[in-house]
Protein backbone atom coordinates (compact mmCIF):
# COMPACT_ATOMS: atom_id res chain seq x y z
CA UNK A 1 0.00 0.00 0.00
CA UNK A 2 1.44 3.36 -0.98
CA UNK A 3 1.71 5.82 1.87
CA UNK A 4 1.60 9.59 2.04
CA UNK A 5 4.91 11.16 0.98
CA UNK A 6 3.93 14.40 2.73
CA UNK A 7 3.40 12.63 6.06
CA UNK A 8 6.52 10.55 5.52
CA UNK A 9 8.66 13.64 4.96
CA UNK A 10 7.46 15.06 8.28
CA UNK A 11 8.50 11.84 10.04
CA UNK A 12 11.87 11.82 8.27
CA UNK A 13 12.62 15.44 9.11
CA UNK A 14 11.55 14.98 12.74
CA UNK A 15 13.82 11.95 13.11
CA UNK A 16 16.80 13.54 11.37
CA UNK A 17 16.46 16.65 13.51
CA UNK A 18 16.91 14.53 16.64
CA UNK A 19 19.70 12.27 15.32
CA UNK A 20 22.53 14.58 16.35
CA UNK A 21 25.16 11.88 16.82
CA UNK A 22 24.70 10.48 13.31
CA UNK A 23 24.90 14.01 11.97
CA UNK A 24 28.29 14.45 13.65
CA UNK A 25 29.52 11.11 12.34
CA UNK A 26 28.53 12.15 8.85
CA UNK A 27 30.22 15.55 9.15
CA UNK A 28 33.46 14.18 10.64
CA UNK A 29 33.78 10.74 9.02
CA UNK A 30 31.48 10.30 6.03
CA UNK A 31 31.28 13.70 4.35
CA UNK A 32 33.51 14.20 1.32
CA UNK A 33 31.90 11.09 -0.16
CA UNK A 34 33.84 8.66 2.05
CA UNK A 35 31.79 5.72 0.70
CA UNK A 36 32.20 6.62 -2.97
CA UNK A 37 31.98 3.52 -5.14
CA UNK A 38 30.55 1.26 -2.43
CA UNK A 39 27.36 -0.70 -3.10
CA UNK A 40 25.45 -1.27 0.13
CA UNK A 41 22.56 -3.71 0.63
CA UNK A 42 20.50 -2.95 3.73
CA UNK A 43 17.88 -5.21 5.34
CA UNK A 44 16.44 -3.31 8.29
CA UNK A 45 13.07 -1.95 9.42
CA UNK A 46 12.27 0.76 6.82
CA UNK A 47 10.87 3.44 9.08
CA UNK A 48 12.00 7.00 9.71
CA UNK A 49 15.25 6.39 11.62
CA UNK A 50 16.43 3.70 9.21
CA UNK A 51 15.68 5.89 6.21
CA UNK A 52 17.65 8.76 7.73
CA UNK A 53 20.66 6.40 7.89
CA UNK A 54 20.07 5.29 4.29
CA UNK A 55 20.03 8.93 3.14
CA UNK A 56 23.32 9.69 4.91
CA UNK A 57 24.97 6.62 3.36
CA UNK A 58 23.79 7.71 -0.10
CA UNK A 59 24.98 11.28 0.52
CA UNK A 60 28.38 9.77 1.34
CA UNK A 61 28.66 8.44 -2.19
CA UNK A 62 27.35 4.89 -1.79
CA UNK A 63 24.82 3.15 -4.01
CA UNK A 64 22.21 1.89 -1.51
CA UNK A 65 19.42 -0.67 -1.77
CA UNK A 66 17.08 -0.85 1.24
CA UNK A 67 14.59 -3.64 1.99
CA UNK A 68 12.67 -4.77 5.07
CA UNK A 69 13.96 -7.36 7.53
CA UNK A 70 10.38 -8.01 8.68
CA UNK A 71 7.30 -8.16 6.43
CA UNK A 72 5.26 -5.91 8.74
CA UNK A 73 7.74 -3.31 10.00
CA UNK A 74 7.80 -0.88 7.03
CA UNK A 75 6.34 2.61 7.39
CA UNK A 76 4.71 3.18 4.00
CA UNK A 77 4.61 6.96 4.49
CA UNK A 78 8.36 7.16 5.02
CA UNK A 79 9.12 4.90 2.04
CA UNK A 80 6.87 7.06 -0.15
CA UNK A 81 8.79 10.16 0.92
CA UNK A 82 12.12 8.46 0.29
CA UNK A 83 11.07 7.31 -3.18
CA UNK A 84 9.93 10.82 -4.07
CA UNK A 85 13.13 12.56 -3.03
CA UNK A 86 15.96 10.05 -2.65
CA UNK A 87 19.51 11.43 -2.68
CA UNK A 88 22.05 9.92 -5.05
CA UNK A 89 21.70 6.24 -5.80
CA UNK A 90 19.20 5.18 -3.13
CA UNK A 91 16.55 2.59 -3.99
CA UNK A 92 13.90 1.03 -1.78
CA UNK A 93 11.69 -2.06 -2.18
CA UNK A 94 9.53 -2.41 0.91
CA UNK A 95 5.93 -2.09 2.06
CA UNK A 96 3.96 -3.07 5.13
CA UNK A 97 2.31 -6.50 4.88
CA UNK A 98 4.61 -8.23 2.39
CA UNK A 99 3.82 -11.87 1.71
CA UNK A 100 6.54 -14.41 2.42
CA UNK A 101 7.23 -14.62 -1.34
CA UNK A 102 7.39 -10.82 -1.73
CA UNK A 103 9.65 -10.57 1.31
CA UNK A 104 12.07 -13.11 -0.15
CA UNK A 105 12.00 -11.46 -3.58
CA UNK A 106 12.87 -8.10 -2.01
CA UNK A 107 15.86 -9.60 -0.19
CA UNK A 108 17.15 -11.08 -3.44
CA UNK A 109 16.56 -7.79 -5.27
CA UNK A 110 18.68 -5.94 -2.73
CA UNK A 111 21.63 -8.18 -3.64
CA UNK A 112 21.33 -7.83 -7.41
CA UNK A 113 23.69 -4.84 -7.56
CA UNK A 114 26.64 -7.02 -6.48
CA UNK A 115 27.11 -5.42 -3.03
CA UNK A 116 30.46 -4.56 -1.55
CA UNK A 117 29.00 -4.02 1.94
CA UNK A 118 25.93 -5.40 3.73
CA UNK A 119 24.04 -3.99 6.70
CA UNK A 120 21.86 -6.77 8.11
CA UNK A 121 19.28 -6.99 10.87
CA UNK A 122 18.49 -10.55 11.87
CA UNK A 123 20.74 -12.37 9.41
CA UNK A 124 18.45 -13.03 6.43
CA UNK A 125 20.80 -11.36 3.94
CA UNK A 126 23.76 -13.10 5.56
CA UNK A 127 22.03 -16.45 5.12
CA UNK A 128 21.69 -15.83 1.37
CA UNK A 129 25.36 -14.83 1.14
CA UNK A 130 26.40 -17.99 2.98
CA UNK A 131 24.35 -20.16 0.64
CA UNK A 132 25.78 -18.55 -2.52
CA UNK A 133 29.18 -17.01 -1.68
CA UNK A 134 30.50 -17.23 -5.25
CA UNK A 135 27.69 -14.95 -6.45
CA UNK A 136 29.14 -12.02 -4.47
CA UNK A 137 32.83 -11.80 -5.41
CA UNK A 138 33.24 -8.13 -4.45
CA UNK A 139 31.67 -8.36 -0.99
CA UNK A 140 34.03 -6.87 1.62
CA UNK A 141 32.04 -7.49 4.78
CA UNK A 142 28.79 -7.50 6.73
CA UNK A 143 27.66 -5.39 9.67
CA UNK A 144 25.00 -7.04 11.89
CA UNK A 145 22.58 -5.15 14.13
CA UNK A 146 20.84 -7.72 16.34
CA UNK A 147 21.30 -10.50 18.87
CA UNK A 148 19.41 -12.91 16.60
CA UNK A 149 21.63 -12.05 13.64
CA UNK A 150 24.80 -12.60 15.66
CA UNK A 151 23.55 -15.98 16.94
CA UNK A 152 23.00 -17.04 13.32
CA UNK A 153 26.35 -15.58 12.19
CA UNK A 154 28.25 -17.47 14.88
CA UNK A 155 26.54 -20.64 13.73
CA UNK A 156 27.74 -20.02 10.17
CA UNK A 157 31.21 -19.25 11.55
CA UNK A 158 31.36 -22.52 13.49
CA UNK A 159 30.44 -24.38 10.32
CA UNK A 160 33.21 -22.59 8.42
CA UNK A 161 30.67 -21.06 6.01
CA UNK A 162 30.97 -17.35 6.71
CA UNK A 163 32.92 -16.08 3.66
CA UNK A 164 33.72 -12.52 4.80
CA UNK A 165 34.35 -10.56 8.02
CA UNK A 166 31.18 -9.71 9.93
CA UNK A 167 31.15 -6.93 12.53
CA UNK A 168 29.12 -7.57 15.68
CA UNK A 169 27.62 -4.11 16.19
CA UNK A 170 25.09 -5.64 18.59
CA UNK A 171 27.94 -6.38 21.00
CA UNK A 172 29.15 -2.77 21.16
CA UNK A 173 28.50 -1.13 24.54
CA UNK A 174 26.78 1.88 23.00
CA UNK A 175 24.41 -0.54 21.27
CA UNK A 176 23.53 -3.28 23.74
CA UNK A 177 23.42 -1.06 26.84
CA UNK A 178 21.09 1.46 25.21
CA UNK A 179 19.28 0.00 22.18
CA UNK A 180 18.62 -3.41 23.72
CA UNK A 181 17.69 -2.13 27.17
CA UNK A 182 16.22 1.37 26.94
CA UNK A 183 15.12 1.11 23.30
CA UNK A 184 13.43 -2.29 23.49
CA UNK A 185 12.02 -1.53 26.92
CA UNK A 186 10.26 1.68 25.88
CA UNK A 187 9.22 0.61 22.39
CA UNK A 188 7.76 -2.71 23.57
CA UNK A 189 5.72 -0.88 26.16
CA UNK A 190 4.56 1.56 23.48
CA UNK A 191 3.62 -1.29 21.13
CA UNK A 192 1.54 -3.00 23.81
CA UNK A 193 -0.20 0.23 24.77
CA UNK A 194 -0.95 1.21 21.17
CA UNK A 195 -2.42 -2.16 20.23
CA UNK A 196 -4.46 -2.74 23.39
CA UNK A 197 -5.19 0.64 25.03
CA UNK A 198 -5.25 -1.27 28.34
CA UNK A 199 -3.95 -0.38 31.78
CA UNK A 200 -0.55 -1.80 32.73
CA UNK A 201 -0.66 -0.94 36.44
CA UNK A 202 -1.58 -3.90 38.59
CA UNK A 203 -1.30 -6.49 35.83
CA UNK A 204 0.67 -9.68 36.35
CA UNK A 205 3.23 -9.66 33.53
CA UNK A 206 5.63 -12.48 32.70
CA UNK A 207 8.76 -11.52 30.74
CA UNK A 208 10.54 -14.44 29.08
CA UNK A 209 14.27 -13.76 28.91
CA UNK A 210 16.44 -11.47 31.02
CA UNK A 211 19.12 -10.42 28.58
CA UNK A 212 19.46 -6.72 27.89
CA UNK A 213 16.15 -6.65 26.00
CA UNK A 214 14.24 -8.61 28.62
CA UNK A 215 15.53 -6.54 31.51
CA UNK A 216 14.57 -3.37 29.67
CA UNK A 217 11.02 -4.66 29.20
CA UNK A 218 10.77 -5.83 32.82
CA UNK A 219 12.07 -2.48 34.06
CA UNK A 220 9.61 -0.43 31.99
CA UNK A 221 6.63 -2.67 32.86
CA UNK A 222 7.42 -2.37 36.56
CA UNK A 223 7.76 1.37 36.12
CA UNK A 224 4.17 1.44 34.85
CA UNK A 225 2.98 -0.44 37.92
CA UNK A 226 2.90 -4.03 36.64
CA UNK A 227 3.72 -6.98 38.89
CA UNK A 228 6.53 -8.56 36.89
CA UNK A 229 7.98 -12.08 36.96
CA UNK A 230 10.84 -13.39 34.82
CA UNK A 231 11.29 -16.79 33.16
CA UNK A 232 14.89 -17.68 32.33
CA UNK A 233 17.03 -20.71 31.41
CA UNK A 234 20.33 -19.09 32.40
CA UNK A 235 20.91 -19.34 36.18
CA UNK A 236 23.14 -16.25 36.20
CA UNK A 237 20.53 -14.08 34.50
CA UNK A 238 17.80 -15.55 36.70
CA UNK A 239 19.86 -14.65 39.77
CA UNK A 240 20.31 -11.13 38.45
CA UNK A 241 16.56 -10.75 37.85
CA UNK A 242 15.86 -11.96 41.38
CA UNK A 243 18.25 -9.45 42.93
CA UNK A 244 16.80 -6.72 40.71
CA UNK A 245 13.53 -7.32 42.55
CA UNK A 246 11.62 -9.56 40.11
CA UNK A 247 9.99 -12.89 40.88
CA UNK A 248 11.65 -15.76 39.04
CA UNK A 249 10.42 -19.23 38.14
CA UNK A 250 9.73 -21.78 35.39
CA UNK A 251 7.45 -20.60 32.60
CA UNK A 252 4.84 -23.27 33.38
CA UNK A 253 4.46 -22.04 36.95
CA UNK A 254 4.54 -18.33 36.14
CA UNK A 255 1.86 -18.62 33.45
CA UNK A 256 -0.81 -19.49 36.02
CA UNK A 257 -2.55 -16.21 36.69
CA UNK A 258 -0.44 -14.21 34.22
CA UNK A 259 -2.43 -11.49 32.46
CA UNK A 260 0.29 -10.65 29.93
CA UNK A 261 3.28 -12.62 28.59
CA UNK A 262 6.08 -10.95 26.61
CA UNK A 263 8.86 -13.01 25.02
CA UNK A 264 12.33 -11.59 24.33
CA UNK A 265 14.70 -14.53 23.97
CA UNK A 266 15.60 -15.16 20.32
CA UNK A 267 14.53 -18.80 20.90
CA UNK A 268 11.65 -20.75 19.36
CA UNK A 269 8.60 -22.11 21.24
CA UNK A 270 9.18 -20.17 24.44
CA UNK A 271 5.42 -20.30 24.85
CA UNK A 272 4.93 -23.88 23.64
CA UNK A 273 2.00 -26.22 23.08
CA UNK A 274 2.31 -27.64 26.59
CA UNK A 275 1.91 -24.18 28.11
CA UNK A 276 -1.48 -23.45 26.55
CA UNK A 277 -3.42 -25.34 29.23
CA UNK A 278 -1.93 -22.96 31.84
CA UNK A 279 -3.05 -19.75 30.17
CA UNK A 280 -5.63 -17.65 31.97
CA UNK A 281 -8.79 -16.58 30.15
CA UNK A 282 -8.09 -13.23 28.50
CA UNK A 283 -4.30 -13.44 28.66
CA UNK A 284 -2.34 -11.23 26.25
CA UNK A 285 0.63 -12.71 24.37
CA UNK A 286 3.26 -10.49 22.75
CA UNK A 287 6.71 -11.04 21.26
CA UNK A 288 9.66 -8.64 21.25
CA UNK A 289 12.12 -11.08 19.64
CA UNK A 290 13.21 -10.73 16.03
CA UNK A 291 11.26 -13.62 14.48
CA UNK A 292 7.69 -14.80 15.05
CA UNK A 293 8.80 -18.17 16.45
CA UNK A 294 8.87 -17.50 20.19
CA UNK A 295 5.15 -18.20 20.58
CA UNK A 296 4.11 -21.52 19.02
CA UNK A 297 1.50 -20.11 16.64
CA UNK A 298 0.68 -23.45 15.01
CA UNK A 299 -0.04 -25.01 18.39
CA UNK A 300 -2.15 -22.01 19.39
CA UNK A 301 -4.18 -22.22 16.20
CA UNK A 302 -4.56 -25.98 16.52
CA UNK A 303 -5.88 -25.64 20.06
CA UNK A 304 -8.45 -23.03 19.03
CA UNK A 305 -12.01 -23.42 17.83
CA UNK A 306 -12.07 -19.93 16.32
CA UNK A 307 -9.88 -16.93 15.50
CA UNK A 308 -10.93 -13.36 14.84
CA UNK A 309 -9.40 -9.88 14.75
CA UNK A 310 -10.91 -7.87 17.58
CA UNK A 311 -8.75 -4.76 17.18
CA UNK A 312 -6.16 -3.60 14.72
CA UNK A 313 -3.15 -5.71 15.63
CA UNK A 314 -5.01 -7.94 18.11
CA UNK A 315 -6.24 -11.46 17.30
CA UNK A 316 -8.52 -13.38 19.64
CA UNK A 317 -7.98 -17.14 19.76
CA UNK A 318 -10.88 -18.99 21.37
CA UNK A 319 -9.54 -22.21 22.84
CA UNK A 320 -11.69 -25.32 22.65
CA UNK A 321 -12.60 -25.06 26.35
CA UNK A 322 -13.79 -21.47 25.84
CA UNK A 323 -10.76 -19.57 27.19
CA UNK A 324 -9.68 -16.55 25.15
CA UNK A 325 -6.07 -15.72 24.23
CA UNK A 326 -5.22 -12.37 22.67
CA UNK A 327 -2.17 -12.34 20.38
CA UNK A 328 -0.58 -8.99 19.53
CA UNK A 329 0.98 -8.11 16.16
CA UNK A 330 0.71 -11.64 14.69
CA UNK A 331 3.38 -12.75 17.16
CA UNK A 332 5.91 -10.54 15.37
CA UNK A 333 7.95 -7.68 16.84
CA UNK A 334 5.30 -5.87 18.85
CA UNK A 335 7.40 -2.71 19.14
CA UNK A 336 7.56 -2.27 15.34
CA UNK A 337 4.35 -3.91 14.11
CA UNK A 338 2.31 -2.37 16.92
CA UNK A 339 4.40 0.73 17.56
CA UNK A 340 6.96 3.03 15.97
CA UNK A 341 10.07 1.13 16.98
CA UNK A 342 12.81 2.40 19.25
CA UNK A 343 13.01 6.07 20.27
CA UNK A 344 14.84 8.30 17.80
CA UNK A 345 17.73 9.10 20.14
CA UNK A 346 18.39 5.40 20.77
CA UNK A 347 18.54 4.51 17.06
CA UNK A 348 20.76 7.55 16.59
CA UNK A 349 23.40 5.71 18.63
CA UNK A 350 22.93 2.34 16.93
CA UNK A 351 22.98 3.76 13.42
CA UNK A 352 26.03 5.91 14.18
CA UNK A 353 27.80 2.68 15.12
CA UNK A 354 26.55 1.05 11.91
CA UNK A 355 27.81 3.91 9.75
CA UNK A 356 31.25 3.71 11.36
CA UNK A 357 31.22 -0.08 11.07
CA UNK A 358 30.64 0.10 7.31
CA UNK A 359 33.46 2.62 6.91
CA UNK A 360 35.72 0.41 9.03
CA UNK A 361 34.96 -2.61 6.82
CA UNK A 362 35.67 -0.59 3.70
CA UNK A 363 39.07 0.49 5.02
CA UNK A 364 40.14 -2.72 6.82
CA UNK A 365 38.47 -5.69 5.10
CA UNK A 366 41.73 -6.88 3.51
CA UNK A 367 43.38 -7.56 6.87
CA UNK A 368 40.27 -9.04 8.56
CA UNK A 369 39.81 -12.81 8.22
CA UNK A 370 36.38 -14.28 7.53
CA UNK A 371 34.42 -14.61 10.76
CA UNK A 372 32.67 -12.56 13.45
CA UNK A 373 34.61 -9.56 14.79
CA UNK A 374 33.81 -7.07 17.57
CA UNK A 375 33.33 -3.43 16.68
CA UNK A 376 36.61 -1.67 17.56
CA UNK A 377 36.41 -0.08 21.01
CA UNK A 378 37.61 3.28 19.72
CA UNK A 379 34.52 3.55 17.50
CA UNK A 380 32.28 2.73 20.46
CA UNK A 381 34.02 5.43 22.49
CA UNK A 382 33.75 7.95 19.66
CA UNK A 383 29.97 7.51 19.54
CA UNK A 384 29.76 7.88 23.34
CA UNK A 385 31.72 11.14 23.22
CA UNK A 386 29.55 12.46 20.38
CA UNK A 387 26.45 11.57 22.42
CA UNK A 388 27.63 13.43 25.51
CA UNK A 389 28.69 16.41 23.42
CA UNK A 390 25.30 16.52 21.68
CA UNK A 391 23.69 16.73 25.13
CA UNK A 392 26.09 19.47 26.22
CA UNK A 393 27.79 17.25 28.79
CA UNK A 394 31.47 17.03 29.71
CA UNK A 395 33.36 14.40 31.71
CA UNK A 396 36.65 14.21 33.55
CA UNK A 397 39.91 12.86 32.16
CA UNK A 398 42.60 10.93 33.96
CA UNK A 399 45.55 13.05 35.04
CA UNK A 400 49.06 12.11 33.89
CA UNK A 401 49.75 10.89 37.43
CA UNK A 402 46.69 8.62 37.32
CA UNK A 403 47.68 7.23 33.93
CA UNK A 404 51.16 6.38 35.27
CA UNK A 405 49.60 4.73 38.31
CA UNK A 406 47.50 2.47 36.08
CA UNK A 407 50.44 1.64 33.83
CA UNK A 408 52.67 0.76 36.77
CA UNK A 409 50.07 -1.65 38.14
Amino acid sequence: MRGSAEEGLKKLNWAEGHMKVLRRVWEEDLSGRALEGERISMALHPEAKTCVLARYLARSGASVRLVACNPYSTDDDVVAALLEDAPGELEVMAWRGESEREYREALLWSLQHNPTLILDDGGDLTEIIVSRPRDFPELKGISEETTTGIIRARGFEREGRLPVPLIDVNGAKMKRLFDNRYGTGQSTLEGVLRTTNLLIAGKRVVVAGYGYCGRGIAMRMRGMGARVAVAEVDPVKASEALLDGFDVGPMEELLEGAEMVITATGMKNVVAAGHLRKLKDGVILANAGHFNVEIDLKALEGASSGVREVRDGVKEYILKDGRRVFLLAEGRLVNLVGGQGHPVEIMDLSFSLQALSLLYLKENHVRLPAGVHPLPEELDRRVALHFLSALGKKIDKLTEEQVRYLEEG
